[in-house]
């Protein structure tokens, strides 16, 4: 047993390369599982300054410098999110506070409804409506409670709010100015044994910029045609389903059903079983159609090759750890782990074995 717990070292960790890959993810984690909660005005910048990059590029090419190019693309994106402040986060507010104060009458009115599925239906068990019943009344309106309740409470957090509304635009300012910098000291406290680190990154930068830019535009058109068509039909608290259908994009498989649920309560609730309702449930699974098959493969070309479960798995474990940041980066995260694993699995050469090699050639 000693014999093969040695060979597994001397495998592992005979290259300096994989011991500085194995200090630096020991070290990160420890650091998100000390200070994650401080870090996150830091991680939003990062996020920001992700998506920014690429139109600081475009602009620096009319022959602006880094510093002005900069100073216009952040004062549209301070602009554009002022803007979105002013004009739509009032509107999602009202109708969270109504869609709340409506919630217990409309899952009476779900539950009048299955009730009467035994007269339209008689196959159906009576026992199974009743814990249907009880489990749309436990659960659910417990469910949908609390999550629009905490929504709503850390939206009041003005302490929060300052700090995200003042602090996150400066970082991202000086994260896209001072670029070239922020590389050059990361470069100077890596260790120089850092081949694996190198091709673990080199194979991340490009995945994490195209999904961090695909999945923000595709929460943006996913939301607003979601909003555009509850509005043409005429469905209430469209900005608010709308918002939860874009958000839904961030968890892969499962935040499609999960929203399903309270867009066939709004619209069961307002228009009964008539057209009206088979209508609004058409449109959804129309958009929910074109976003998985034709949005999904325009705006990650790059597709990361996981499996479906572990995408899932990835998704509960590391939103688990981290909230929403953790979801939102689930599928980044387990495609680094993916990297990790397969630059350790890949056996390392030492250059002065290949310079061996070579000269006994």
């Amino acid at each position: 047993m000693f014999e093969v717990i040695k060979q597994w070292y001397h495998k592992n960790f005979s290259d300096p390369n994989a011991v500085t890959l194995l200090m630096v993810v020991v070290l990160t984690i420890l650091m998100f599982a000390w200070v994650g909660k401080l870090m996150t005005p830091v991680i939003v910048a990062a996020v920001f300054a992700f998506l920014l990059d690429w139109p600081v590029k475009h602009v620096s090419r009319l022959g602006l410098s880094r510093n002005v190019s900069t100073s216009i693309v952040i004062t549209a994106f301070v602009g554009a999110l002022t803007t979105v402040i002013v004009m739509v986060i009032p509107v999602i507010w009202q109708q969270s506070i109504s869609l709340v104060k409506e919630l217990p009458e409309m899952m009476q009115y779900v539950q009048e409804f299955i009730q009467t599925i035994p007269d339209k239906y008689p196959n159906i068990d009576p026992l199974l409506v009743e814990k249907l019943m009880g489990n749309v009344d436990n659960k659910l309106v417990t469910f949908l409670e609390d999550f629009l309740q905490t929504v709503m409470t850390s939206v009041t957090d003005l302490v929060a709010i300052l700090i995200y509304l003042i602090l996150v635009p400066l970082m991202v300012f000086f994260m896209l100015k001072d670029k070239a910098a922020l590389y050059a000291g990361f470069d100077r406290i890596l260790p120089t044994e850092r081949t694996l680190i190198t091709q673990v990154a080199v194979e991340m930068n490009q995945q994490i910029i195209n999904y961090i830019r695909g999945k923000m535009l595709e929460i943006l058109i996913v939301g607003v045609a979601s909003y555009v068509a509850f509005v043409i039909m005429d469905l209430r608290f469209a900005a608010v389903l709308g918002l939860l259908v874009g958000l839904s994009v961030l968890i892969p498989y499962i935040g499609a059903a999960v929203v399903t649920i309270p867009v066939a309560v709004v619209a069961l609730f307002q228009f009964g079983l008539t057209p009206d309702f088979y209508y609004v449930i058409i449109a959804y699974g129309i958009i929910q159609a074109l976003d998985g098959n034709v949005l999904v493969p325009l705006l990650f070309s790059e597709a990361v090759d996981l499996n479906p479960v572990y995408i899932i798995i990835a998704v509960l474990f590391f939103g688990g750890l981290f909230g929403f940041w953790g979801v939102f980066f689930a599928i980044p995260l387990a495609s680094l782990v993916k990297a990790l694993i397969n630059a350790w699995s890949v056996k390392q050469i030492p250059e002065s074995r290949e310079q061996e090699q070579q000269a006994s050639n």
